[in-house]
């Protein structure tokens, strides 16, 4: 379905984007070949120019088209740091410059790989550092655990060493479960 208002008017037809023109593509192409197709505006686009142009795409349906050539909306819900790795189901639409078969808005299963901003370098650093008063703790968002280590002081400095350990190897992580940068 194309929706006129979101397409530029008073262009020339063939720079148009793909949201904005119909093609009429040979279903019986062969896969990931280069092929010709002809494409028009539909009568709601006013664009100038020969309303009817031949442009080059490649045999495929939009939901086979590469990473770079669609978007996402991602999702900061679902943990990252769950073994197996989880996925969740989200919409994808085709950038505007790239031809294809089928809808140009289709779902796709995604890992779950969201950072919360928190960079492991920092963490270990305090937890080295600062680690005896909780710091690295409290700035994972470990927030119960780091006024444990302050008021215990650092477990007399084992909680602090098995806490550099766990931050190094990457076993302790941000309490949102997002990944570290």
């Amino acid at each position: 379905m194309i929706v006129s208002q979101n397409c530029p008017s008073d262009i020339e037809c063939y720079k148009l984007g793909g949201q904005c023109i119909r093609c009429l593509f040979n279903e019986s192409c062969i896969y990931g070949s280069p092929i010709n197709v002809t494409c028009d505006p539909p009568p709601t686009v006013n664009c100038t120019g020969e309303r009817t142009f031949i442009r080059t795409a490649l045999c495929r349906y939009c939901y086979q088209t590469e990473p770079w050539e669609h978007s996402c909306e991602y999702s900061a819900k679902c943990l990252s740091i769950t073994s197996p790795r989880s996925y969740y189901s989200t919409n994808c639409t085709v950038k505007s410059d790239v031809l294809c078969l089928g809808r140009r808005t289709f779902r796709k299963n995604v890992p779950c790989n969201w950072t919360g901003g928190y960079k492991w370098s920092t963490a270990l650093v305090l937890s080295i550092t600062l680690g005896g008063f909780g710091a690295d703790r409290f700035y994972l968002g470990h927030w119960q655990e780091g006024i444990g280590k302050l008021f215990s002081f650092g477990g007399l400095g084992v909680w602090t060493l098995i806490d550099v350990i766990l931050i190094s190897l990457h076993y302790l992580g941000p309490a949102d479960g997002s990944l570290y940068i």
